[in-house]
């Protein structure tokens, strides 16, 4: 599998493993889990059309809507995950992929996915 396509993986279980956060939370995380879905889904397509600038936007914007989420719960919480998010921005800045991907592995875990996404998991 090429890296692109694991790149797009990547954010679409991102975009799966968003749904134990709505269980978690309950309703009231429905609205922004949804507008952080659409949003990984848009980079995905974005990506897939050759669109890098408009797709790192569409997942910056995924992610600071989740760090927003974080905060209305619990704002210590909401401040760590804006850090997370802004490390991410960051990283696919300067090309860091690898510190781009720790970042989200964060975010995965945060948002409820239990797997460990090691090396063999996630590439980007």
């Amino acid at each position: 599998m090429s890296r692109d396509a694991d790149a797009i993986d990547a954010f679409l279980k991102l975009a799966d493993s968003l749904g134990e956060l709505e269980v978690v939370i309950g309703p009231r995380a429905r609205g922004a889990v949804g507008e952080v879905r659409a949003a990984l889904r848009e980079a995905v397509t974005m990506r897939e059309r050759g669109d890098l600038r408009g797709a790192l936007e569409a997942i910056r914007r995924a992610m600071n809507r989740l760090a927003a989420l974080g905060a209305e719960l619990d704002p210590g919480e909401g401040a760590m995950m804006r850090v997370i998010a802004e490390r991410f921005a960051s990283a696919l800045s300067f090309g860091d992929k690898g510190e781009a991907k720790g970042a989200v592995n964060v975010m995965r875990k945060k948002a409820g996915d239990i797997r460990d996404g090691g090396d063999d998991e996630n590439q980007w």
